[in-house]
């Protein structure tokens, strides 16, 4: 199974999870405040048959539902998202991958969706290229939106992964090189290789010498 795969099943263990323990808080609270499953069906309008059900986690429930049925024992809902794991990427992520790949010299290894050295950390690098004595990471984007914020999360997943390289690469388009263009000053400090040069020496098997910025 893929990283992101793993990522996708991990989120469901988590989310039934969660509505365990929101059924349990939900039961609980009920009892301690001396409400019957009738008071709070009556104050919510749902079928006491349907809070009965869900009070042992086996109904289906939305965020406003789970809201009101805790609202009327005394609770209040709040819902937070939290990054982990890499996202679930499209046909043009892989096509982007694939068009580095295609680039290297025969004798640089490759491998895709490379998870974090660190345990329960669920990120991962999108590639890894590996040479003779190197090794740089790769981080894809087909459509960023803010490349500073791009690039601070590629600098944390060096720091967690004890990777001393990456590269940025993102799809040649119109709104990318503009975006490029943008920060070039910033990028420039981070990513200071030359992105033709970085694939010339590539295509050689030869290491590029530090981060890049490469569009293809």
């Amino acid at each position: 199974m893929s990283t992101q795969g793993r990522a996708v099943d991990d989120g469901t263990d988590r989310g039934r999870a969660i509505v365990q323990r929101l059924a349990h808080e939900l039961r609980t609270a009920r009892i301690d405040r001396g409400l019957t499953q009738d008071d709070v069906s009556g104050a919510t309008g749902i079928s006491r048959s349907r809070e009965s059900l869900i009070e042992r986690a086996l109904a289906d429930v939305d965020v406003v539902q789970w809201s009101r049925l805790l609202a009327a024992v005394g609770l209040e809902l709040s819902v937070q998202t939290f990054p982990t794991g890499s996202p679930v990427r499209d046909q043009a992520h892989a096509a982007l991958l694939e068009r580095l790949r295609g680039r290297l010299h025969r004798t640089v290894r490759w491998a895709t969706e490379v998870p974090m050295p660190v345990p329960y950390d669920l990120r991962a690098w999108d590639a890894l290229t590996r040479g003779a004595g190197w090794a740089i990471a790769v981080e894809a984007e087909t459509r960023p939106r803010d490349v500073q914020a791009l690039e601070r999360r590629i600098a944390l997943k060096q720091r967690d992964s004890g990777m001393e390289h990456a590269i940025l690469l993102l799809k040649d388009s119109r709104n990318n090189r503009a975006l490029a263009r943008l920060h070039s000053e910033h990028l420039a400090t981070r990513l200071p290789v030359p992105g033709r040069r970085a694939i010339e020496l590539l295509a050689a098997g030869v290491f590029p010498g530090g981060n890049s910025l490469i569009l293809l």
